[in-house]
Order: structure tokens, then C-alpha cells, then sequence
């Protein structure tokens, strides 16, 4: 890649007169010898998944085998459906399709992962509730995954994307701000906009731990990625309305990289702390593994 750093993003992006998702193609095809044709079928076919998993996890039955979760999803449509959102209508159907891909991994359904298993709601809810909305083709939105898709190269090679890595600011902080950036693109923003919405994005998520109940990726996960995708549409709307990240973007990335290496081991997706070891967090895992068992961290 000719990119390191997302002010080198932007500085191609300016130099070249394309957007990100563009250059991204550009790159993509040139890294893997492939012709951008088949770059872009590969990504279409990745869309195709995301799409699915959500009307898999809005209309079949998304138990996990622990039983611990399923079902939400469907929950937050009926209440969509049945009563005045809180959210409004658009930012709680993302809510819902960010849930019911989640939940379909949880159950050990068919997703991509973007960047990580445990952050697969996010983009996939902000793009499908978007597409909607704005009665955008595949082709747009496909093109919009290459924006993520540079986003996130710059984010996991400058910090992290994994939860043990670096906490949940990196596992679902990354994919908020990889949705933020690529929606801001989408809806018309410039390169510049779209890198402010990613700094704005991952600030709001600096310091947050993982803390799996029983080292399985079901929560708090799932709801994060709720939560995550409505953050991604606040900071879409930021940067579109002129809101800019004072702190560089690539600082905050830089400052996630801090956060995250200094983070104990017992937030880092070990089970050790924070919610996995409230006492309800203690029982569900007595019950899952038996007192003194294991988790898979």
C-alpha cells in the first residue's frame, strides 16, 4: 500500500482526485496482482454475506448453542415497528440489523468479519440500514467497504483491531470508526470529512475493555455492536455538518495504541474482569464450565 497513515490517505486521495473507497480498489488490485474487476466481485460477494446475516438475524431463530443470547434483534424491530423509537426510526434499524448480525455469529452463522467476529455488526448495520434509506445499488455500498477497508488497514497497522489486544476501544472502536469513515464518503463527504468522522468515532471509545461473560463473544458484545452502529451514524452526521477531530486522527490511533498496551491483561478479553466477573458474570460461567472450569480466553 502506498499508505501508511490516514493524512497519507488523504494526501492520495487529494493528489489523485478519487475518493477512498477508489483509491482503495486502485491498491487492492495492485497488492494482490489481481484486475480490479475481480477485487470488486470479491468485496460484492462479501456484501452479499453481510446482507444475509442480517435477514437471518431478523427473521430465523439466532439462539446461541450457550443459550445466553438470541433474539434481541427481533426484539428492538417489534418495539421499532409497534412503538415511537427513541432513536427514530432510521438509527434504531441499524441498531437492530447490528444486533441480528451479531447474533447470527453468535450462533455460529455465516458473517464476515469486519474488522474482528466480535465487532460484524457494526458496518454490516450501517450499511444495510443505509442502503434503505437512501436506495443506494450494491455497487455503492460495495465501493464504501473499500473506504472501511482503508481505514482499518491504516487502524491495525498502527494499533489494534482485537479485543486482547487492545481492549474493546480496538475491537469495536475500529469498526465504528471504519463505518463512520466509509458512510461519511458515502453520503458525499470529502476525504478529509470522512477521516475527521473516524477521529471522532474511536475518541468516544478510548478506554473501553473486553470483558466477555465466559470468554464467549455474546456480551456484552452483541449489544456493543448496537450501540456501536448508532455511534457511527452520530459521527457520520459530525463530519458532514463541518465537526472536526481537533486531535488528529492518526494521533487518536495513536493514542488508542497507548490506552491499549497499558490496558491490564484481566480488559483484554481474558474474562478476568470487569463484566465477566460481576457475580452474575461468576454464575453463568460456573453454569457454563462448572466452578473452577475454563473459559476459552
Amino acid at each position: 500500500m502506498r499508505f501508511s497513515t490516514l493524512e497519507q490517505l488523504v494526501e492520495l486521495c487529494r493528489e489523485e482526485s478519487v475518493s477512498i473507497g477508489r483509491l482503495m480498489v486502485m491498491e487492492q488490485a495492485q497488492e494482490t496482482g489481481k484486475t480490479e474487476l475481480h477485487v470488486i466481485e470479491q468485496m460484492s460477494s462479501y456484501y452479499q454475506v453481510m446482507k444475509e446475516a442480517v435477514r437471518k438475524g431478523l427473521e430465523e431463530d439466532t439462539t446461541s448453542r450457550s443459550g445466553l443470547t438470541g433474539g434481541d434483534a427481533q426484539r428492538v424491530m417489534n418495539h421499532l415497528q409497534n412503538n415511537t423509537s427513541s432513536l427514530g426510526s432510521e438509527a434504531c434499524s441499524a441498531l437492530a440489523y447490528a444486533l441480528a448480525v451479531s447474533e447470527v455469529n453468535a450462533s455460529m452463522g455465516r458473517i464476515i468479519a469486519t474488522p474482528t467476529a466480535g465487532s460484524c455488526g457494526i458496518i454490516p448495520g450501517v450499511f444495510v440500514s443505509s442502503q434503505i434509506r437512501f436506495g443506494w445499488d450494491d455497487a455503492i455500498l460495495v465501493n464504501g467497504l473499500f473506504a472501511a477497508g482503508a481505514i482499518g488497514y491504516v487502524i491495525a497497522n498502527n494499533s489494534f483491531v482485537s479485543g486482547a489486544e487492545g481492549g474493546c476501544q480496538a475491537e469495536v472502536g475500529s469498526a465504528i470508526g471504519m463505518a463512520a469513515g466509509a458512510l461519511t464518503e458515502l453520503r458525499g463527504g470529502t476525504p478529509e470529512q470522512a477521516v475527521h468522522a473516524v477521529g471522532l468515532a474511536l475518541k468516544n471509545s478510548l478506554g473501553l475493555i473486553c470483558d466477555p461473560v465466559g470468554g464467549l463473544v455474546e456480551i456484552p458484545c452483541i449489544v456493543r455492536n448496537g450501540f456501536g452502529a448508532v455511534t457511527a451514524l452520530a459521527a457520520t452526521d459530525m463530519a458532514l455538518a463541518g465537526v472536526r477531530s481537533v486531535i488528529p486522527s492518526d494521533e487518536v490511533i495513536g493514542v488508542m495504541l497507548e490506552v491499549g498496551t497499558a490496558m491490564p491483561e484481566k480488559h483484554r478479553e481474558t474474562s478476568k474482569g470487569g463484566l465477566a466477573q460481576t457475580p452474575t458474570g461468576r454464575k453463568i460461567m460456573n453454569r457454563l464450565y462448572g466452578k473452577g472450569g475454563t473459559t476459552k480466553s
